[in-house]
């Protein structure tokens, strides 16, 4: 009698052993399975990545493979004197093209060939140049806050680009080149309150 017990419970003990062992064999063939479908799910997520151009859906016009490069640039802007502030999310990594990235909201990083500054702010819904409504030969220089406020050029203020140093009547169309320095300013600064910015924008570190 006891012998039989005791075969009954080792009996129990192998059958629930085995159970045991064939439940972490199935569990191990699932997230071996499902290992398996992300490693496949990133690859080709990261292949269309890699290989992305101006026919992809959203792409810049006339831009290059995605990841073709990758420049960098120093960009600062002021707003009657006000530094405008890029390291916040709502301006951060809002195009895989173009973008500020990291919390940082002075270094550009541009990932293709092709792709404007103006791109760039139009990823951020800023406004650098819009055409005049009433005269649609004439562009007017504003920068727009995604808000809708306007800082336009008038008989007291102007907007004003530099790139290096050198003032430009435009920088929408602008494809930005590894170590530039960019300068967006509004008001009605002296010669010397700008070059004290320009050596401001020359004093950022450009990350990459």
């Amino acid at each position: 009698m006891g012998r039989r017990v005791r075969d009954e419970r080792r009996e129990k003990r192998e059958d629930y052993a085995a159970k045991i062992s064939k439940s972490k064999r199935k569990t191990n063939l699932m997230a071996a399975g499902i290992l398996a479908v992300l490693v496949l799910i990133v690859g080709y997520t990261g292949y269309l990545f890699m290989t992305m151009d101006a026919t992809a859906p959203g792409a810049p016009p006339g831009a290059g493979k995605l990841g073709g490069e990758h420049e960098h640039a120093s960009l600062l802007v002021r707003i009657f004197g006000d530094k405008f502030d890029f390291s916040v999310p709502s301006y951060q990594i809002k195009s895989s093209w173009i973008h500020f990235e990291e919390s940082d909201g002075t270094t550009i990083h541009r990932h293709a060939s092709g792709v404007t500054l103006g791109y760039l702010f139009d990823s951020l819904n800023i406004g650098v140049d819009y055409v005049d409504r009433v005269n649609e030969d004439t562009i007017k220089k504003c920068f727009i806050f995604p808000d809708g406020r306007q800082f336009c050029d008038n008989e007291d203020y102007r907007l004003k680009f530099y790139i290096n140093h050198v003032e430009q009547q435009s920088i929408y169309n602008y494809v930005l080149e590894d170590g530039d320095r960019i300068l967006i300013t509004y008001g009605n600064e002296t010669p010397e309150q700008i070059e004290e910015q320009l050596i401001e924008v020359d004093s950022q570190i450009i990350k990459g």
